[in-house]
């Protein structure tokens, strides 16, 4: 038989063949089992399980059929995906809800399709991420709080389990590309390094690609935790004005034409996830410029609220009859109480924030226009939500120039900032945040920000999507309340993609959102919503949503205060009442007016609590960030290495803070001397270095860019030595914290610094950080990967240029004795009835805006003091919950 002959008789044969059982759906146009054959799965099972070999095998090939497995495809009709998010970015930002801030992108994606205007997050950042890529509320996500603050809870593991497959795992088996581009803040912070486990990755999640950084934030100049896949990457280095910003819209750009350009029927879906607007603001110059230039702050915040309110009743992005809520006059001065000095550093943090924003949006918009350029715009279901909660307020009273100092209690004063800072705002030499009262402005029209579950402030984002194949009533809006959960739904419905019953053997738990996909119409421009419920819960902050109504906690611990002593039971939380269908913006409680609605609500409370594993309820905030967890470093107090490794992540690094330590080293050093890093962790924004400079080992201590303690030797010889680095802490470490005092972190302690034995040089610091060092940076041996500990002394990588033969780490952590123990009860005790006697404060009855906020804490702390001590009255009285709930409230209030 000729060649010709023996292919038609093989195509003949391919196209009778029958497709493997359970492989139903769409099929190409090119036969069953010839290569370019296509099937789209039922997707009940991912991966579907193995296609049947539908052609013949004898014992001679001449004599056999060949049949290739179909690939799979999406559903004829699945459109491409792109969904994006950005950080911290409240509801009165963009230009698309009212605010003052330029966002074409976001406003072209409004005008070509829908804005709602009654969509919600989680308040924080993880939890609303690990929501959006799985559908399921956070705490069912494993995420009731951030990654850097897992708890052994299941609801607060930061563990998305297996039987929560996310929508880049799905699509990718269901025949799409999918990719993963900016933030990750859905690993564990102790999965993080490059030991793994891979499988809680981007990749490992089912997302194909992924370019991007791992943690919270990261320095857009200088991204020490960077990422391809799983590989870690420092393509700044050597390019002055680089920014990651612009960097992954390129990569972005460059993915889908790549996909298009490979396989150009398959449709992709992208998560895009700038930094922006998260602290620091790293805008480029030109940005700030434009932004400088348009003096859109110079009236202050109170203003600029008043502003935003008026254009969101214009947009229509609010109802007429919509309250703007009060400003705290409690908590945050009004503009006009500034002084100059303030007024001049706030507008400037606020140009900068505002120019992040702009800057974000053009870059998000470039990615789009590249969709348009490849004639893929109509067919692409654009979702662009604005924030993953409420503008952050953890940038305090003052704003700080250093957003590592602040989680460490500690920022500079306004003239000091003015002085040092104010010329470089928002450059590589600046970890930056902005002023709580712009927070709260960005915020219009609503009350709170950032970490607030309970209120709108924290949880109202403004999104648009846009399907030009699809979606017709242009320019729309939707006013049905949704949540961040119910965007896996609404993709799977457009792709028609069913959610699986089993992935990789594992039985699947429901999605918890709804489809929102039946707002796309416009006849049910006004439809009842489909999400009729939604708890909130942050911090044992917390709502319920339920048909119209809210209940919600009052506030007890305002954002930007991160260590709250003695707050009440969480059962003990006074509760508010709001009837959304007269009052869009919760600004009047009617908890008294309706008193058996709000108990129907509070009890709808703890009954979705223990649906979706929000117990238990947990207050804390800056303590959770040095709980004990599982890591590469747990448990062990000895480390040691024989040679060069970089990018170890603070969540697997050994913790050197609130504790005794030695670093023992030993080199060899050559003929003509040696420079580089042995050992480093953190960087320019806070943490500490052992290295060799000229020929001289010196070990610094960067205490948050505001101070730093160093320590330097004389030349080395060259040949074999061995440089120690000693630091015996003075304080009682960590363990304190479990009696509520926080005495025994952040004490100071003496470095000594020995070459060969012999001390060279001796310092005492009066001060250690107690929390946290630079996040985005990492554990590095050899070389320096990130920012330097001193930019005076080096640029990276700055590598050593001798050989590391043995470096070792004893860590030495303080033991609570019983004496300590039985104290630290007895002032726990006391602490039940008001300040405790040895806290040395006083209480201040104005707001403070210029001394760090210091007062504002004592004045919060005398009041959560006081409900403390009224509440252990309530239960010496033996009151049941409702009467104790009212004697608290009653004895507060004397």
């Amino acid at each position: 038989m000729s060649i010709r002959k023996t292919f038609v008789a093989l195509i003949l044969t391919s196209a009778l063949s029958a497709p493997a059982i359970g492989q139903q759906a769409q099929q190409s146009a090119a036969p069953p089992g010839s290569p370019a054959a296509t099937i789209t799965i039922p997707g009940d099972q991912l991966p579907p399980p193995p296609q049947k070999f539908g052609g013949k095998i004898e014992r001679d090939a001449k004599e056999s059929t060949p049949y290739w497995p179909s690939r799979v495809v999406p559903p004829k009709g699945a459109p491409n995906v792109l969904l994006i998010i950005t950080d911290d970015a409240g509801y009165g930002v963009s230009s698309t809800f009212g605010g003052v801030i330029p966002t074409p992108a976001l406003d072209r994606i409004a005008n070509d399709g829908l804005r709602y205007t009654n969509f919600h997050s989680t308040a924080l950042c993880s939890p609303t991420r690990a929501a959006l890529i799985t559908g399921r509320n956070h705490h069912s996500a494993g995420y009731g709080v951030v990654a850097e603050q897992a708890t052994g809870y299941p609801g607060y593991d930061s563990i998305i389990t297996k039987d929560k497959a996310t929508i880049g795992r799905i699509p990718t088996d269901n025949g799409y590309h999918t990719a993963w581009f900016g933030k990750n803040h859905n690993t564990p912070e102790y999965q993080a390094s490059q030991a793994g486990p891979f499988d809680q990755w981007p990749t490992g999640m089912g997302f194909e690609y992924f370019y991007g950084f791992m943690g919270g934030d990261t320095n857009q100049w200088e991204p020490g935790n960077l990422v391809r896949n799983t590989t870690p990457i420092y393509p700044f280095q050597g390019k002055p004005g680089w920014n990651l910003v612009t960097a992954m819209a390129d990569e972005a750009i460059d993915y889908v034409n790549r996909m298009n350009s490979l396989s150009p029927d398959t449709p992709f879906f992208v998560k895009f996830a700038p930094g922006a607007t998260h602290a620091p603001h790293h805008p480029t110059p030109e940005w700030v410029k434009k932004i400088s230039d348009m003096h859109l702050f110079d009236q202050g915040w109170n203003k600029l609220r008043d502003t935003i309110f008026e254009n969101q009743k214009r947009l229509g992005v609010i109802p007429q009859n919509a309250k703007l809520t009060p400003w705290p006059k409690d908590l945050i001065k009004e503009w006009d109480q500034l002084s100059a000095d303030e007024k001049k550093l706030f507008i400037r943090q606020a140009e900068v924030f505002a120019a992040f924003a702009a800057y974000a949006d053009n870059e998000i918009g470039r990615v789009i226009q590249s969709i348009q350029d490849m004639g893929k715009l109509d067919d692409t279901l654009i979702i662009y939500v604005e924030g993953d909660n409420g503008t952050s307020a953890e940038g305090q009273p003052n704003g700080t120039p250093n957003e590592v100092a602040m989680f460490n209690q500690v920022n500079p004063s306004v003239e000091e900032q003015l002085k040092y800072f104010y010329d470089v705002w928002g450059t590589d030499r600046t970890y930056n945040h902005m002023s709580i009262g712009w927070a709260w402005a960005f915020d219009t029209p609503f009350s709170w920000t950032k970490q607030i579950a309970s209120h709108f402030g924290g949880t109202r984002q403004g999104m648009a999507i846009a399907w030009p194949a699809v979606i017709k009533d242009k320019g729309g809006i939707r006013t049905q309340f949704h949540h961040v959960i119910d965007v896996v739904p609404t993709i799977l419905e457009a792709a028609q993609i069913k959610q699986p019953d089993f992935v990789d053997g594992i039985k699947q738990s429901p999605i918890e959102g709804v489809s929102m996909m039946y707002t796309f119409d416009a006849k049910n421009a006004n439809a009842p919503t489909t999400h009729t419920t939604q708890y909130f819960e942050m911090f044992a902050d917390r709502a319920i949503y339920n048909d119209g109504w809210i209940a919600s906690t009052k506030v007890l611990r305002p954002p930007w205060v991160t260590i709250a002593k003695n707050l009440p039971s969480s059962q003990d939380y006074p509760w508010e009442l709001y009837d959304l269908r007269n009052d869009w913006t919760q600004a009047e409680d009617v908890a008294a007016k309706y008193p058996d609605k709000l108990k129907e609500l509070q009890a709808l409370f703890w009954k979705e609590a223990e649906k979706y594993q929000v117990l238990p309820l947990d207050s804390s905030v800056a303590a959770r960030l040095v709980t004990p967890r599982p890591s590469l470093s747990a448990g062990r107090t000895s480390f040691a290495w024989t040679r060069p490794i970089t990018g170890t992540p603070n969540g697997d690094a050994p913790s050197l803070l609130n504790a005794s330590y030695t670093f023992k080293v030993d080199v060899d050093v050559p003929q003509g001397g040696a420079e580089g890093v042995i050992v480093t962790q953190g960087g320019r924004f806070g943490g500490y270095g052992l290295y060799v400079l000229k020929n001289k080992p010196v070990f610094t201590w960067n205490l948050v860019d505001l101070k730093r303690v160093r320590w330097e030797g004389p030349e080395l010889t060259p040949g074999n030595h061995v440089i120690e680095f000693d630091f015996r802490y003075d304080g009682l470490g960590a363990a304190t914290m479990v009696f509520g005092n926080y005495s025994g972190i952040g004490q100071g302690g003496t470095g000594t610094l020995k070459v060969d034995g012999n001390a060279v040089a001796t310092e005492k610091m009066e001060h250690t950080l107690p929390f946290i060092l630079q996040w985005d940076e990492a554990f590095d041996i050899g070389s320096d990967t990130g920012t330097p500990v001193d930019d005076n002394d080096y640029q990276t990588p700055f590598a050593f240029t001798g050989k590391i033969n043995r470096i070792t780490l004893d860590i030495d952590r303080p033991k609570l004795s019983p004496d300590d123990v039985k104290r630290l009860q007895e002032a726990a005790r006391a602490a039940g009835d008001g300040p405790s006697a040895d806290d040395g404060r006083t209480a201040s009855v104005e707001p403070q805006v210029g001394t760090v906020g210091l007062s504002l804490v004592d004045k919060i702390q005398l009041r959560i003091d006081k409900r403390e001590g009224c509440r252990k009255q309530a239960e010496a009285q033996g009151l049941g919950m409702v009467d104790r709930i009212k004697f608290v409230q009653q004895c507060v209030q004397k």
